[in-house]
């Protein structure tokens, strides 16, 4: 393994002997869904591997990058290769996007620590590492302790990311062997009905105002589903709509649920309360479909359709030709 600098100056490879450190993949230069809250986590040092890992360190802009292109690298031939670079390292921070939740737990075999899944938060000191653990979708959070070397994938829209920086890039070279390991057949895109919600371009979501009553709960958000996968789109929900059962926890949208930023959000009968409209990040383009022209929805949204939202869904599912 070699480490060489692409920024002015040189830097030695111990440059890695940090307490902190992120670390995220990158596929063709996209950063995956929490990579910048994950760096600020990690105190703004990031670690990149995969494809297009300069142009992703262009983007992110952290104090310090160091990157690697590890293309079509399997993944435990990869935690072997990169174990040595950062062993000496005590917390190390991943997204917990799929790419994240399936790197973690191998890396940590291979450094031979504990993982720490889920976090809402995680600090370190010389004594070891305070986490916050998500648990039971969001409903339970435990505080947990860890006095040795840890590895934390952390809850996408859990902090804040830090706004970019000019900072220092390095490029790393990994010598990945290719030995025994999973052997990929093929990289499927994403069902939009059962995809990450975090991670989705396009999201529908459905609120109290899209419900007659609660016999009527069960048929509207399968017939909301249904149109979701005819644009292409997932579902998401407001809180009240996890908490009466109508959808799952993990399609709940909101500063207790999952937070979003996706190119198209249509909201069928979402009032907009602050606990909500909290969990959308920056949305490229929002319509709001709410009887009341006044409600935070409407007002945020980039149209806004003044009409009863049951009745509009039922006209889209016609037009579209679906049915629950």
């Amino acid at each position: 393994m070699s480490v060489t600098s692409t920024h002015r100056g040189t830097h030695p490879v111990e440059a890695l002997q940090v307490s902190r450190l992120a670390v995220v993949i990158v596929r063709a230069g996209v950063l995956p869904v929490g990579a910048a809250e994950a760096v600020a986590e990690a105190g703004n040092r990031v670690l990149l591997v995969g494809s297009g890992t300069q142009a992703a360190a262009g983007e992110l802009g952290a104090a310090r990058t160091w990157h690697a292109e590890t293309v079509g690298a399997a993944p435990a031939g990869l935690a072997a290769a990169m174990a040595p670079l950062v062993r000496d390292v005590r917390m190390l921070v991943l997204p917990a996007s799929p790419d994240g939740r399936d790197f973690a737990p191998r890396l940590a075999a291979e450094l031979d620590r504990p993982l720490l899944a889920w976090a809402t938060q995680a600090t370190v000191d010389d004594e070891g590492t305070t986490a916050s653990l998500s648990r039971l979708d969001g409903r339970l959070e435990v505080d947990v302790r860890c006095d040795q070397p840890c590895v934390v994938t952390l809850v996408p829209g859990a902090r804040n990311p830090l706004p970019p920086s000019n900072g220092e890039v390095f490029e790393v070279v990994l010598d990945v062997a290719h030995g025994v390991d999973a052997e990929r057949l093929a990289v499927l895109e994403p069902d939009p009905e059962t995809m990450d919600l975090a991670e989705a371009a396009r999201v529908v979501g459905g609120g109290a105002g899209l419900v007659r009553d609660d016999a009527d709960a069960p048929e509207a958000f399968a017939l909301l589903r249904a149109v979701a996968a005819r644009l292409g789109a997932t579902t998401g929900a407001t809180r009240v709509i996890t908490d009466a059962g109508w959808m799952r926890h993990d399609r709940q949208i909101g500063t207790t649920g999952v937070s979003i930023s996706p190119d198209l959000y249509i909201a069928f009968g979402v009032a907009g309360a602050s606990q909500h409209t909290g969990g959308l990040g920056n949305p490229k383009h929002v319509v709001s479909v709410n009887t009341d022209p006044s409600c935070p929805m409407t007002a945020m949204a980039d149209l806004g359709l003044v009409t009863d939202a049951r009745a509009l869904l039922d006209e889209l599912a016609d037009r579209l030709g679906v049915t629950p």
